[in-house]
């Protein structure tokens, strides 16, 4: 685990357990207007995360990726809407799915392979690299863009740095 400054945050996760855990502490800690982005290779672990992140949320249903449907809803503590992009080939595709109906108000927002529609994202969210390292561990770097994403990814590094 390395922390590389009070915004950014890169650390390894040994398993899907982890990942998830990790997900969940977010979920957790999470306020209204949350924007969290994730990118990374298939299987890298975005949708993991994200249920963690629902469970921390409250959220009951099961969760998997909205891949073919692009976005769904879940209830929770919070409301969540989880996006899926990866059917997304060209940023001006994005441009047409009104991503402003899942922005901003009392929601946490996750948005898988958000790397397919740059520029569209408001200026407070949280970015998170994930790759594949040996076996089932995986590296994940979190980037914190503006003060409430700074502050909840600092929240998140010290929780999850206290844990046994």
């Amino acid at each position: 685990m390395t922390a590389t400054s009070a915004c950014q945050w890169a650390l390894t996760t040994r398993g899907p357990d982890e990942t998830q855990a990790l997900g969940r502490l977010l979920g957790e800690a999470a306020e209204p207007d949350s924007l969290v982005l994730l990118t990374g290779e298939l299987g890298a672990g975005k949708t993991c995360f994200s249920q963690g992140v629902a469970a921390g949320l409250g959220v009951q249903e099961q969760v998997t990726s909205p891949t073919f449907i692009l976005a769904a809803e879940y209830q929770g503590r919070l409301p969540l809407y989880h996006l899926d992009l990866y059917r997304i080939e060209a940023p001006e595709e994005a441009g047409d799915l009104d991503l402003d109906r899942f922005l901003g108000g009392r929601a946490v927002t996750l948005v898988e392979w958000a790397d397919r529609a740059p520029g569209l994202w408001p200026d407070d969210h949280l970015t998170i690299v994930f790759s594949h390292r040996l076996g089932e561990e995986r590296e994940l770097v979190i980037s914190a863009e503006g003060p409430r994403s700074c502050s909840l990814l600092q929240g998140l590094r010290r929780r999850w740095t206290s844990l046994p």
